[in-house]
């Protein structure tokens, strides 16, 4: 029985992976408290438009949970934490400002916690730092949000005290060309401004990334154990992908598609399963033979990636709307992420 890559690392980073997303949700409705209670017409739209921003940002993070592929609960300091926080948001004793100053901290440790997960990921394993990728775009954003909240708090903290306009010193204009530079950064890695979540190809190549940098793992060591391990990882990632794809996306292509491609894709994935069940029940310690049949099925997911890649993408591409795609790939997530509870359990 191969083992899998939960080991405490990972489950510390699947842990930090949980309390971002129990974060981000804190923010949103942080986010929406400070708009309602705003007396500044101006900090009010540019509020708005962050709203916007950490709504979607509550997707890729979503994205990023279901690619990593182990799911995890908050850590019980973040449970503490998190209405503790509601609490003191909700009530009087605090100023406009001083709100504000408190939403621009929790969006600082929020930009610190993504690039740390970040930062782990490409010390414990590459499988990890390909699936985290799309996280970037919410790192670039938090940072960006942060600049902005500064340069509001002084226009805020200003009127607070005096009851007149800040002047547009060099600090706010600073803060506002960071901000702007940091947003177009992270728009450009995944998001446009009307865009509520990635695409359905989009989704699916990362799982391909994912799964060809475990085959060159497993490719690049010779340790029994991480063998083990590392197929371990594998096979969890196929299972998943495989089942969410047989029950959204295959039904979904097969009236454009064609019943003989769409069935064909089909077959191919339960080659895939009988194959991995097959070095399933091989010992890694029998590498040559543990090798070979890992060979045998990269060759036969290599062939169906790239029928995915080269003609079923382009098939999407000329039959569905950005909408459906997105739906599509909304979907997807949800489904994947609903079996690898299951499959933890």
């Amino acid at each position: 029985m191969v083992t899998t890559l939960e080991d405490t690392k990972r489950l510390a980073i699947a842990e930090r992976l949980a309390d971002l997303k129990a974060f981000q949700n804190l923010i949103i409705s942080n986010d929406q408290k400070l708009i309602d209670a705003c007396p500044d017409e101006d900090v009010r739209k540019r509020l708005q438009n962050m709203l916007e921003d950490d709504r979607k940002n509550i997707g890729i993070i979503d994205t990023v949970i279901v690619q990593y592929g182990i799911q995890a609960e908050p850590s019980a300091a973040t449970k503490i934490f998190i209405p503790q926080f509601e609490q003191m948001m909700s009530g009087n004793e605090f100023t406009f400002y001083q709100k504000l100053i408190h939403h621009e901290l929790m969006k600082h440790g929020q930009a610190m916690s993504g690039v740390m997960i970040h930062k782990a990921a490409q010390k414990v394993g590459a499988d990890i730092e390909v699936a985290i990728g799309p996280l970037n775009t919410v790192n670039f954003e938090g940072r960006a949000h942060q600049e902005q909240l500064k340069g509001m708090l002084e226009q805020v903290g200003v009127r607070e005290m005096t009851g007149l306009d800040a002047d547009q010193g060099i600090w706010a204009r600073v803060q506002d060309a960071i901000a702007a530079f940091s947003g177009v950064a992270g728009s450009v890695i995944t998001q446009n401004t009307d865009k509520q979540d990635m695409n359905i190809q989009t989704l699916i190549r990362l799982d391909h990334e994912k799964v060809n940098t475990i085959f060159t793992e497993i490719g690049a060591t010779k340790d029994p154990q991480k063998l083990q391990e590392y197929f371990g990882q594998l096979y969890k990632d196929l299972l998943a992908h495989a089942q969410a794809e047989e029950e959204v996306v295959y039904p979904k292509v097969r009236s454009f598609y064609g019943d003989d491609n769409t069935q064909e894709l089909y077959d191919e994935q339960a080659q895939m399963k009988q194959m991995l069940d097959e070095i399933k029940s091989i010992n890694p310690a029998s590498a040559d033979e543990f090798r070979s049949k890992v060979k045998q099925l990269m060759d036969v997911l290599g062939d169906h990636i790239r029928q995915e890649e080269f003609t079923m993408f382009p098939a999407i591409d000329k039959n569905c709307s950005n909408e459906q795609k997105e739906q599509m790939a909304t979907e997807f997530k949800a489904a994947k992420s609903k079996i690898q509870q299951e499959m933890a359990v």
